[in-house]
């Protein structure tokens, strides 16, 4: 942008508006995209490296109808009966719960949620 294409228009003495050529002004917009797109690619970044983001392995199983707690068992790959035996609970009782037949309790999913090392949020639905 040149600045001699920029008209300053007053008021009181002090500058109110500066009016410039409309290819300018696109440019300047475009460059003010640019800038918001390259904060948030390194906010996306940031989060990504803090751990603080959920893969996209799991979102995408989660949209084609897995569980969250399914979801992340897999993700970390553990069986059933791995995961099972690890909780202390029946390889039946986790698979009823996995598929939403049984609800489990609170205690269960904190244990689940460390084992499985995700927020208890993450776990349900």
């Amino acid at each position: 942008m040149n600045e001699q294409n920029v008209q300053i228009i007053e008021k009181d003495g002090q500058p109110e508006y500066a009016v410039l050529p409309f290819e300018d002004y696109r440019r300047m917009i475009d460059l003010l995209d640019d800038n918001s797109d390259r904060a948030a690619i390194d906010r996306a970044l940031r989060e990504y490296e803090a751990g603080d983001t959920i893969p996209g392995e799991i979102v995408n199983a989660i949209l084609d109808g897995a569980t969250p707690l399914r979801a992340w068992r897999q993700h970390r790959e553990f069986t059933l009966d791995m995961l099972a035996d690890r909780i202390g609970v029946s390889k039946e009782y986790l698979s009823q719960i996995e598929n939403g037949q049984k609800s489990g309790t609170v205690d269960l999913y904190r244990q689940l949620s460390t084992v499985l090392d995700v927020e208890l949020d993450d776990l349900v639905e």
